[in-house]
Formats: structure tokens, sequence, C-alpha cells
């Protein structure tokens, strides 16, 4: 009891005041107590590699975009999930449909001209998971309204730069919002990345072809032209590390050396097929692109003894 009167007692020295006299005390106090000689806070340059600029943040892509994560690829290398954390597109659940134009292997056309109505009404989608895990995502299951493949493309992505057919969802994304006109909103995409500009040097000239296609058949006549001509697409074999390409003729490069110093447009026929190797690991993201040579070689007739019918 003692105690509790001196506690009393000690706070008695506030009582007679007004409610003015009591607020200023209080105001004075929070003047006191603030810094005047402490530095400016400074963040740090790694928050502000992913943290988007005032003027980036304020502008959205024109065309919806969304995403069904899979989580098999490596969180540091999605391309799709750093999308996500800048808001220009949004995350699907896999009991999720969508109506508009979704890049997927189980498509029965190539994504073309024709589709920028829906796109733009719907918007589009992709598939983020892993080369090396594609059996187990089950693409069928995927309530899509408009399932889309992709023509031959060079990836230009870190992981598989100069693999055919290999894009990440940023690549296929801008592929094929660039061959339905919405060549804005990709270059808004790839702008996120340092890489970016490469895949659109890459493949300049063939985008600007297939952008001028009115559907998939004239896409797919201009993909067909295209690798029919050797001179354009040069063999490649991996070195030793399996990582670079090294083309076999030095002479048909010279031709396609761009001014931004990136290595030519190269094919590597070790990897025009999606049946991938057994050493590769988990770490590939997601390229939406079919290989239309392995699909034409499955769907030839062959006879007894095996051989391929002409």
């Amino acid at each position: 009891m003692g105690h509790n009167k001196a506690k009393r007692f000690r706070n008695s020295s506030h009582r007679g005041q007004s409610s003015n006299n009591r607020d200023v005390s209080r105001e004075d106090d929070h003047q006191v107590s603030l810094p005047t000689d402490q530095a400016p806070f400074e963040i740090s340059s790694e928050f502000l590699a992913d943290a988007p600029d005032e003027e980036e943040s304020m502008v959205l892509p024109k065309v919806q975009l969304a995403m069904w994560d899979f989580g098999q690829c490596d969180a540091k290398k999605c391309t799709g999930r750093k999308l996500s954390r800048f808001g220009l597109l949004k995350e699907l659940r896999v009991t999720n449909g969508f109506g508009g134009i979704v890049l997927s292997p189980v498509g029965k056309q190539c994504v073309s001209k024709e589709d920028s109505l829906l796109m733009k009404r719907k918007g589009l989608a992709v598939v983020d998971c892993s080369w090396a895990r594609l059996s187990d995502v089950p693409f069928v299951k995927l309530r899509c309204a408009a399932p889309r493949l992709l023509p031959w493309l060079v990836a230009a992505n870190p992981v598989n730069y100069g693999r055919p057919c290999e894009l990440s969802c940023v690549e296929a994304l801008s592929a094929a919002l660039i061959i339905c006109g919405e060549e804005e909103t990709a270059n808004l995409l790839l702008n996120k990345f340092k890489w970016g500009h490469a895949f659109l040097s890459l493949n300049r000239e063939l985008l600007k072809a297939y952008s001028e296609c009115e559907n998939s058949a004239g896409i797919i006549s201009v993909q067909n032209a295209w690798l029919s001509q050797s001179s354009r697409v040069t063999k490649t074999l991996p070195d030793k590390e399996g990582t670079d390409l090294v083309p076999l003729n030095k002479d048909a490069d010279s031709d396609y050396d761009s001014d931004d110093g990136l290595p030519p447009l190269e094919k590597n026929l070790n990897h025009l097929s999606l049946e991938q190797s057994e050493d590769e690991n988990d770490d590939h993201v997601l390229a939406l692109t079919t290989d239309p040579w392995s699909r034409r070689r499955r769907s030839r007739p062959r006879s007894d003894d095996g051989s391929v019918v002409s």
C-alpha cells in the first residue's frame, strides 16, 4: 500500500495542469527526441536492384498477363516470379481457368495476329515450370480457352542462351505480344532484365516476319522457310561443360554480327527436342515453344524395317 501511495504522489505533479499544458509538454518532449545531426538513411543497392522505379511502377501492361506457377524452377532465376513482384502479371492457381491466349504445348496452332483481339480482351497467360520436369506438369488439366504454340525462336536468358525453343517466361510472353502487335508491352517486360535486349537482337528478323503474318499458317510458312536456309541457322555443338555454344562454321557467322556485340543467332541441334537429357538440372526456366521439327519427325510414317518413308 505504501508503494502505491508513493507512486500516486510522484504522478501528482500533473494534477492541476490543464489539458492544453499537457499537450504542449508532450509536443516539446517529441521535438527534443528527434535527432538533429543523424546521417540520412541509405538504401542498399541490393534492395534497389529489384525495386521498381517510381515512374516505371506507374506503367501497367496494356494486356492482362497471368501465370501458372508450379514452383519447379529456381526462384532466383524465375523471370515469371520477378514480373509478378513488379505487379506486371497475376499468378493463377491450378484450379483457375483463363479465358485468353495461353502459351502451352497442348496447343494445335501457333499464336498469330488473328489472336490479337482475344488477347486484348481476355489477356495472355504462360506456364512457369522446369524444362527438366515437363512430364510432371498437368498441361491438359489447365483450363484455357485458347492454347497456342510459339514458333521457332532462340533463347537469350542466361540459363539457356543460344538454345532454340527454350525460352523463359518473359521471353515467351514478349514474343507472343510482339507477334500480336503489342510491342510496347513486350518492351515493358523485357526492360526489367539486363539481358532483355539480347532476346530482341537475336530474334529481330524472325519476330518482324512473324508479326506480319495474318494467321498461324503464315507463321509456319515463314518458320519453315527460315529453317530451310542453312546459311542463317548455323550448326552448333556444346563445349565440354555444356554451357556455351561453339559454332562449327566460323565463316557463316560474319553476316550476323550485331552492333551491340551479342553473339550471332545460332542453332544447337542437340536441343531441338523437348526430350531433355538426364543430366539437366531443375534450374532451367520454362520455355513454352515446341519443336516443330521433332513433331514432323514423329508424324512421318515408317516402314516395317523402321526406316522413314518419304
